[in-house]
């Protein structure tokens, strides 16, 4: 959710400022996964979480509700391995969620990626030429 445009000139070489009076509502936070498996329709099993700046208030997902994720999916989709493909999160990586998983490992196997991939692993490695990152940043410029 954006605030209101607003539109000023500033003298050359000062970039235009536009004050936003108010706060938002805060953030929406969202982990989810996608289940695919042959013969059967893709599914998107997700959990949200709303984050409004609250003293005491949890800023994002924690080992708590990423294991309650991924046995609601295991419920959801019926007693079936499951196979997790984590990125390099610090949630990921706290002590609770390897000790979950470790306990739950005959339904449950866990692959980490590399903290870097080549651009050889990249199915589109010419896709962020100088002008496409341009364009991008064009389209999200605030000063329209």
């Amino acid at each position: 959710m954006k605030p209101g445009k607003g539109r000023t000139w500033p003298r050359r070489g000062r970039t235009p400022l536009v004050k936003v009076v108010g706060k938002g509502s805060g953030r929406v936070l969202m982990a989810g996964m996608i289940c695919v498996r042959p013969g059967h329709d893709t599914r998107l099993i997700y959990r949200t979480q709303t984050y409004r700046g609250r003293t005491g208030e949890k800023k994002g997902f924690r080992a708590r509700e990423f294991a309650v994720l991924l046995t609601s999916a295991r419920r959801q989709l019926g007693d079936v391995p499951q196979i997790a493909v984590w990125d390099n999160a610090t949630t990921h990586h706290d002590q609770p969620l390897p000790e979950f998983c470790e306990r739950n490992s005959d339904w449950l196997t866990i692959v980490k990626l590399p903290t870097y991939a080549p651009v050889t692993l990249s199915p589109h490695p010419f896709n962020f030429s100088g002008r496409v990152l341009r364009e991008a940043a064009d389209r999200t410029n605030c000063s329209e």
